[in-house]
This record gives structure tokens, sequence and C-alpha cells, in this order.
């Protein structure tokens, strides 16, 4: 039976307010599952136009995933949801990458034909769950020298990343890491952050009831010198220090995707189109270049060159990781077209929910730079891999919709 790949869209994104993981920070006391459900609904509250039983899979990724990031969560989330019983679900782990995987996991399904709207989300919690919590490494990863022994410990992969391009200078890591805290600082003043953010109810046995309303980890009044002055806790007299590094963040995502057929169909807004996505392996004791190698490969995928992209949202787990991509591009470290509401340094990094951040502030660039035809969203991934998905403007004057493709 002949088929044709069907085009598949973004229609919409929400983020909780990202919080600081440990018994000080303002999800503290909040369950996993519970931030990525009010995600969830409020997809749901946004988009009447949808009736719920055209919600045909909730696809949630966790990197830890044990406690209130198991046992199926994209299901349990989806039942939690108000989503009705015959919603399926199911769980993701790509490590940083989980959300990133679960929009291109169900995307792929769309494609083919086999759902037409989905739910993709991530969570991580990383104060009741820290990163490796639990975990069981095969030994003859290290014994049989299958990666070295640093590719299990994500600063210090960072720190080979330096030693692999010298010219990633620190002094290069902590101005590019003002940046991002004064990129932010902006957005926030612009306004191009909170109509992403979805408020969240916070309890505390000592503090009582809160309500989440912004993110909790930027410094806007961070310093340069304040950066110059951290220490090197992965090296001594090393370059990566907690200010040009994402934090340990508590957060979750979700968004809406769908065919673009469904999508008219149901009067849903088109944000983004999907162009190509590419994952890849790298060496895990570098894992911060897996970008480069990923990008090449969506780029390729799509035809296209890194001149066709005129926006860049690239997950800054490490400064050095983000300066290694723009290097290898030809990309200066202050360009305009990189990170405009600022990165995870500044914002946080929720670990597998940190995906869709990124390409719900690429989806709102877009409607700000309709000039713009083509924009990507990147990561590094732990244990050496990188991803990239490339994303098409409705806005862009050559846009055309795929109903007039036909």
């Amino acid at each position: 039976m002949p088929r044709s790949l069907r085009e598949v869209v973004f229609v919409d994104g929400v983020r909780t307010p990202f919080g600081k993981a440990g018994d000080k920070g303002i999800y503290a006391q909040t369950r996993a599952d519970d931030l990525v459900i009010r995600c969830i609904r409020e997809l749901l509250r946004r988009h009447p136009e949808l009736p719920k039983e055209r919600v045909e899979e909730v696809a949630i990724a966790a990197t830890t995933q044990i406690g209130d990031q198991g046992l199926t969560l994209g299901r349990l989330a989806a039942l939690l949801s108000g989503l009705p019983q015959t919603t399926p679900g199911y769980s993701i782990d790509r490590m940083c990458a989980g959300a990133m995987t679960a929009v291109t996991t169900v995307a792929s399904s769309i494609g083919v034909g086999a759902i037409d709207i989905a739910i993709a989300g991530g969570v991580e919690h990383m104060g009741r769950h820290p990163m490796g919590q639990g975990i069981d490494p095969n030994p003859r990863i290290v014994s049989e020298r299958i990666v070295d022994q640093s590719a299990l410990v994500m600063g210090k992969t960072a720190e080979n990343l330096h030693d692999r391009f010298p010219q990633l200078t620190k002094a290069r890591s902590d101005a590019y890491a003002l940046g991002s805290q004064r990129r932010l600082a902006a957005a926030y003043e612009a306004g191009k952050i909170q109509p992403d953010l979805v408020t969240v109810a916070t309890r505390n046995a000592a503090a009582g009831f809160g309500l989440a309303t912004a993110d909790e980890p930027p410094r806007p009044s961070t310093t340069l010198a304040d950066l110059e002055a951290l220490k090197t806790p992965f090296r001594s007299h090393g370059n990566v220090t907690a200010g040009n590094s994402a934090g340990l963040n508590d957060g979750a995502t979700a968004c809406l995707l769908a065919s673009e057929d469904a999508a008219v169909a149901l009067g849903m807004p088109v944000k983004m189109r999907l162009v190509s996505y590419s994952f890849v392996g790298v060496e895990p004791e570098v894992m911060g270049i897996g970008p480069v190698p990923a990008t090449e490969k969506a780029l390729a995928k799509a035809g296209l060159s890194i001149e066709d992209i005129g926006l860049f949202e690239l997950n800054e787990a490490f400064a050095v990781q983000v300066l290694a991509f723009l290097d290898h591009f030809g990309i200066a470290d202050d360009d305009p077209r990189v990170n405009q509401y600022g990165g995870a340094i500044a914002t946080g990094h929720p670990l597998a929910s940190s995906g869709i951040r990124l390409m719900t502030q690429l989806a709102r660039q877009f409607e700000d730079n309709p000039q713009v035809r083509y924009g990507l969203t990147s990561m590094c991934i732990g244990i050496g891999m990188g991803g990239t998905v490339i994303w098409e403007n409705p806005h862009h004057a050559d846009y055309v919709p795929s109903a007039r493709k036909a």
C-alpha cells in the first residue's frame, strides 16, 4: 500500500518555573509527577478546541525513573491529567535529551500515520532523585576501557573538552555564562518567558503553601568577578565552575504535537514545523561535543547548511559545550542568533525536561522573527551523545502549509 509521510507541527509548549534542587528549593516537598501533570493540564486548558479523546499518546521522559518519576510515567500522567482511559502512555530515558526524544518519538508516530495528536514531556526532580541515584553501572565499562572513567562524571567531561580545545578558555566560559544571565534577565523584563510558564502550587511543612511563578535559579546580579572567583570542583585549577555550568534543578515541561492536517482541521495554532532530527554517539569522555555531529547529520538529512539556520537554542549544560559548537561552525560567542532568552546556565537544567524548554523558546522567537525560516534546538547528552532537531518557521514568507503542497 503506497503511503506518504505527513508533516508534524509543534502546536504549543509550556513548562513549570524551574526550581533549585535540595531542601530549600521551591519544589522540595512537591511530587515530580505532579509537576508534569500540571503542564499537561495547562496544555489542555489552553486548547479547548482539542477534544481530550483526540490525544492518542503521552510520552514523558525522566532520567532517574524511580519513585515518583517511575512506573510508566506517561500513562499515569495521562490518567491523572484528566485524559480518558483510552489514552496510552509510556516513559522515555535519554538522559538530558529525554524530552527531546519524547518529541521526536511521537513525531515519528505522527509522521507515519499511526497517530494524529500526542503530548510529549519531561520531568526531573533532582532534589528527590539526584542523577545516578540507584544505578549500578556494569564494571566492564571501565575495566575493559570501553570508556574513560571520567565519562561517568559530567563535570569531568566538560574539563576534558577544555583540554581537547585549548582555545576554549575559562575566561571565555565565564564571559559566556555572564551573557546567559543577562539575556535571561532581559527576556524576563521584556515579558518573553512568562507566557510559557505555568504556575505551580507548592507546600512545605515548615513554610506552608506557596505559588511558584518564576524560575528560581537565575542570578541576574552576577558579575564577571563573581564568576572568576568560583572554585573548580572537578579539577584543581580547572575551568568548570558552578557559575559556567547549569545547576541541579527541579522542573517539568510538556508540548502538544500534531499532524499539520489535524492541527488545521481542529483550529489549533501551528508554531513550528518539524524538518529533521538526529541523534548521534560520540566519545563519552567528551560528551559535550555531541551537538556538533548531531547538527551536521540533521542538516544533511534536511538538505540545509548551517548558514540556513537563523536561530539557535543550544542547551547550556556547560558553557564550554556551547563554545565548542560555536567554534566548530564559525559562530561568534555573542552571536545574537544564539540563545536569545539566555540558557540553562541561568534558567536551570532539570535534565530530561530541558529539550522542550528549548523548543518552546524557539517557537516564541519565530513569532518575533518572521524573516528567519529555520531554527534548531540542540543538546549534549550524557554517556556520549548529541541530539539536534531542526524546525521551520510558519511565519516566514516561504512557508507552505501541507494542504497547499498537495
